[in-house]
């Protein structure tokens, strides 16, 4: 299983995710809003066999099935304000680094409110906050906010 970020400038960001059947779906996610679910041939990971346009509600509401788990405590119908869960992995340049470092705020306007641990959650985290390997850091701003945020946090 495998999953790949690819920022698409002017238009927003794809996620693709590889099963671990070897099934390759996408999802993009565009600046106004708007998702794009992908679902491509397992020999051809270029050939696009079925795309299904989601709303934001719809979006949310398959993730709610997928995950019934509270996935956003923060509603933002109708404001231009996301929030989105951001991974730290090994290719991070914060990885070990304080959240200060990163001058995230400062830099994009957006957010980090919490940070999840495996066995603990980090809610309103200082400055002076280290993060680890398997962080997931809970942002909130504009969907540009965020998408820059997640560029710093990947080393984009």
């Amino acid at each position: 299983m495998g999953t790949r970020r690819t920022s698409l400038p002017g238009v927003g960001t794809q996620y693709d995710f590889t099963t671990d059947a070897g099934r390759h779906i996408s999802v993009v996610v565009h600046h106004d809003g708007r998702r794009f679910l992908g679902f491509y041939a397992s020999d051809d990971p270029d050939a696009c066999q079925l795309e299904v346009p989601l709303s934001s509600a719809e979006a949310t509401a398959l993730a709610h099935l997928i995950d019934p788990a509270p996935i956003d405590a923060v509603r933002t119908d109708g404001i231009d304000l996301v929030t989105e869960h951001i991974p730290v992995s090994s290719r991070s340049p914060y990885l070990g680094r304080q959240l200060g470092d990163t001058e995230a705020r400062s830099r994009t306007g957006a957010s980090i409110v919490a940070v999840l641990r495996r066995t603990s959650a980090h809610p309103s985290p200082g400055p002076d906050f280290r993060f680890a390997l398997g962080d997931t850091l809970v942002a909130v701003g504009t969907r540009e906010g965020v998408d820059a945020l997640v560029e710093i946090i990947a080393g984009g």
